[in-house]
């Protein structure tokens, strides 16, 4: 939640991004829209509960998209904002609805403002016909495109309760965020149908999805429903393609991590997303998604997203900045679901193609760091980095301080922030308590830092010692890396003998015992680092 403030990255020192912070925390917000066919114009009639941190306040401002020129008409006009029965001054410029205070604030003060709009939405809410014709409404909020239809505090760390209470025409299906809470026929062929979240969720996780459904019931797991919303022309398709992997990964993530935070999974084909938007309870996948084949790719964007469930939704970074926590993790816990599923073999291709994910950016931006500092532009809120380098920088201090550690820490970290907001120190701050070291240096290194390691080497057969020799080096530019490498010898027997070299500023040499040339000396032979660079043979 925004209230906050003096947020800071301790492992940095660096600033927060820079959205204005104001001393007040939004409780709850309650939507009602009103859609229509007749033309792609949105009513909304928003209320929104909010509390004070500070004194003094006159003024405060949500945000709302403008309708300016620029836009073509769209965007959202408002006619009124008022406190109780008692209308309210506002201006309403820039994507800023600036509401003027009847009095000044007091510390713990709530207010219940209302706010009456409409208009078309510029971004965030799309309306367009599925694939198959069908007239379509489809959010899609990330990163802070939510003010372009719903007035809010649009920040990943102000989270809130919500309802979204849609009146449309009765031929659509309606699909929203938490528990349905309400069905009811307005008048001939209008439907309203009322979704309700009530555990807090970032604005930009909001979502709104209305066409022509088929909705399939899969049961529960320890009381969660579980459900998929596809198109309805492409029912048999899309219940086949949403059926799996939904109860293992939902089983995995409860068991390794902690409790499901909310009432519902249900995963929802739609037109407005590009791949898969987690939204909390209600994940969005692109309508390409639903083919009938249950494709290795869509079967890992479902286990993904759903691990977003836990890291991103429930346990939110308070800050842009760190929007590794949520990529990152979900990166990772990704991979460890498809290693417990299906194998360390998989685990490690996909480890191998992240790492040369990330080895391809820093060829052409050697000094981006996972870390934001004081991020303004939200279009660079995420790269590969923010999801393949945070996914390794996981892996490697699963490496560090071992696995029983490393899960006792991740489990403490997701106790101690469920449905609340965090921060890389904080999350720094758990697992040095669970292994007892330093790790601000290992923090510092793969997260504030540009570029990995690069390492340069030979290897050499001594026939005479019947030894090999292997000589190491890092020669990426600027500061040398704390680095712990393994060294494997693949002997001519088809056993593998492995040492490890810690690196830094200076070259190691290693020595192994080979009675025979072995057939290859590899570096990292059970994927543990992240790396450039390879062994070389030296000719004697």
């Amino acid at each position: 939640m925004l209230p906050a403030l003096a947020f800071a990255l301790s492992v940095t020192g660096l600033a927060a991004d820079t959205y204005p912070r104001q001393p007040l925390d939004v409780e709850h917000y309650h939507f009602a829209l009103t859609l229509t066919d007749q033309d792609d114009r949105i009513a909304g009639d928003a209320r929104v509960r909010l509390r004070f941190t500070a004194a003094g306040q006159t003024s405060l401002f949500l945000d709302l998209g403008s309708a300016v020129p620029s836009r073509a008409g769209r965007g959202m006009t408002v006619s009124g904002v008022s406190l109780g029965a008692q209308v309210l001054n506002f201006t309403h410029d820039k994507d800023r609805l600036t509401i003027t205070l009847p009095s000044p604030s007091a510390v713990g003060q709530v207010l219940e403002l209302r706010v009456r709009y409409g208009g078309l939405a510029a971004d965030g809410l799309q309306i367009k016909p599925t694939r198959n014709g069908d007239r379509a409404f489809f959010s899609d909020n990330w990163p802070d495109k939510a003010r372009q239809w719903l007035p809010t505090i649009d920040h990943v760390g102000d989270k809130a309760t919500m309802e979204m209470a849609v009146t449309a025409p009765a031929h659509y299906q309606v699909v929203s965020n938490g528990r349905l809470v309400e069905t009811s026929d307005v008048t001939a062929g209008v439907r309203q149908t009322v979704w309700s979240q009530g555990i807090p969720i970032s604005p930009w996780l909001f979502t709104l999805g209305v066409t022509r459904f088929a909705v399939q019931r899969l049961g529960d797991y320890r009381g969660v429903p579980l459900e998929s919303w596809v198109f309805a022309p492409e029912r048999d398709k899309g219940f086949h393609d949403f059926a799996v992997p939904v109860r293992d990964a939902m089983a995995f993530y409860s068991e390794f991590v902690g409790p499901f935070a909310y009432e519902k999974l249900a995963n929802i084909q739609s037109v407005a997303t590009g791949g898969g938007m987690e939204a909390a309870t209600a994940i969005m996948y692109d309508q390409r998604s639903v083919d009938g084949t249950r494709s290795l790719r869509w079967r890992n964007v479902i286990i993904h997203e759903i691990a977003h469930q836990w890291f991103g939704n429930a346990v939110t970074e308070r800050d842009w900045d760190d929007v590794w926590l949520s990529e990152g993790f979900a990166t990772y816990f990704t991979l460890l679901f498809i290693e417990h599923a299906y194998g360390r073999d998989e685990f490690a291709k996909g480890l191998r193609e992240s790492r040369s994910t990330v080895v391809d950016f820093y060829a052409k931006r050697p000094d981006y760091r996972v870390v934001h500092e004081g991020l303004a532009d939200m279009s660079q809120v995420t790269t590969s980095m923010t999801y393949q380098k945070g996914s390794w920088v996981l892996h490697m201090l699963r490496q560090r301080i071992g696995d029983d550690r490393f899960w006792t820490g991740i489990r403490r970290y997701y106790a101690r922030y469920m449905n609340g907001t965090t921060s890389t120190a904080e999350f720094r701050q758990v697992m040095e308590e669970v292994s007892g070291q330093d790790l601000r240096p290992f923090f510092d290194q793969w997260l504030v830092r540009g570029g990995i390691p690069r390492v340069e080497g030979t290897w050499q057969w001594d026939a005479s010692a019947k030894a090999v020799t292997v000589e190491l080096r890092q020669s990426q530019p600027g500061p040398a890396c704390a680095l712990d490498l393994d060294v494997g010898a693949d002997l001519a027997d088809g056993s593998v003998s492995v040492q490890r070299a810690t690196l830094g500023a200076e070259p190691v040499r290693l020595r192994f015992d080979a009675p025979e040339r072995p057939r290859a000396v590899r570096l990292d032979p059970h994927t543990r680092a992240l790396f450039s660079g390879e062994l070389e043979l030296r000719s004697r």
